[in-house]
């Protein structure tokens, strides 16, 4: 009888402590989701159909758009090629500075955006210094293949050794601060290491023993990694791309730095919506806002669509 009561009394107990827990977690829950949704709904009512087909005819903002896309795909599959084999040997391995390493690769997430613009372009500005084998090793090679020698000369910087080297390849001098190749850096910079920690906690989640099982029947360790891991990390595999996509097409503070404001030139969509704003132009700068949105929401949803879950290691 007496645990009867007991039982009764620790169950209305719980009954009744579990109405006020709940209510608060699901009202804060509720505040943040309709805060996102009042800010979307905001942006989405204040332009019209109207605004948003005449950005389209724009060509600064076609350009940006196909400049976005294409960059975000370049940086997408960068940092899909150096975000697995990093997460695997820091999931897999332990070795001195580990700790370390791990809190490097973490940088480029809690550094200011404009810091790391500003440390590219620092970076680029660097004069390289004049060492006279690398020098007569450059001529060497530079004047066997193209006819013409290329040479570090005083003052040089690493931009300006980059627009002698595709000079002489392409016949056109291209470099990197301020042109097109820094969009793609600036933003790899920031999406790979988004990318490294999801594929790092994917790897963390796929158990050691089928690698092991694996090498008892004979594979070697890439062997073992291309046919047992890689196969099984795909989901990891594609929240890490669509995080990447998705980081890259709203980064704006190191292109500011790095590649600069220019019109048809370095112009991406985060740098469309600041230009506009400049000029006063705010409902250009909502339609490209309202592009970027869309965008984003597309790629989630396909990317839920192929599979993409909880589980995913984000």
């Amino acid at each position: 009888m007496t645990e009867q009561k007991t039982d009764e009394l620790s169950s209305g107990l719980k009954s009744r402590s579990d109405l006020p827990f709940y209510t608060i977690f699901i009202a804060i829950s509720a505040i943040y989701v309709l805060m996102i949704v009042a800010m979307l709904s905001a942006e989405t009512t204040y332009t019209t159909p109207d605004h948003i087909w005449g950005a389209f005819e724009k060509p600064e903002i076609r350009y940006a758009i196909w400049l976005s896309l294409v960059s975000c795909a370049i940086t997408t599959v960068l940092s899909l090629w150096v975000s697995v084999p990093i997460g695997y040997l820091m999931s897999r391995h332990n070795f001195w500075g580990k700790t370390l390493v791990d809190a490097v690769l973490d940088i480029p997430i809690v550094l200011p955006p404009l810091v790391i613009g500003l440390c590219l372009l620092i970076l680029f500005q660097v004069e390289v210094p004049q060492i006279e084998w690398v020098n007569n090793i450059m001529k060497s090679i530079s004047g066997a293949l193209f006819g013409k020698e290329i040479f570090v000369a005083e003052g040089d910087s690493l931009d300006d050794m980059i627009r002698k080297t595709t000079g002489l390849i392409f016949g056109r001098p291209i470099g990197v601060t301020y042109e097109i190749p820094s969009v793609i850096l600036a933003q790899f910079m920031v999406a790979c290491a988004f990318a490294v920690r999801t594929m790092r906690v994917t790897f963390d989640q796929i158990g050691p023993r089928y690698e092991q099982v694996a090498l008892t029947l004979g594979c070697n360790r890439g062997q073992a990694f291309w046919r047992v891991v890689f196969p099984q990390a795909y989901r990891g595999l594609l929240a890490a791309g669509t995080l990447a996509w998705a980081r890259s097409l709203g980064e704006f503070g190191p292109i500011l730095i790095f590649s600069g404001a220019t019109r048809m030139k370095t112009e991406v969509l985060p740098t469309t919506v600041f230009l506009e704003l400049t000029v006063g132009n705010i409902e250009g700068a909502v339609a490209a806002s309202l592009i970027m949105v869309v965008s984003a929401l597309i790629v989630l949803v396909i990317a839920r669509l192929f599979g993409l879950t909880r589980g995913a290691a984000i």
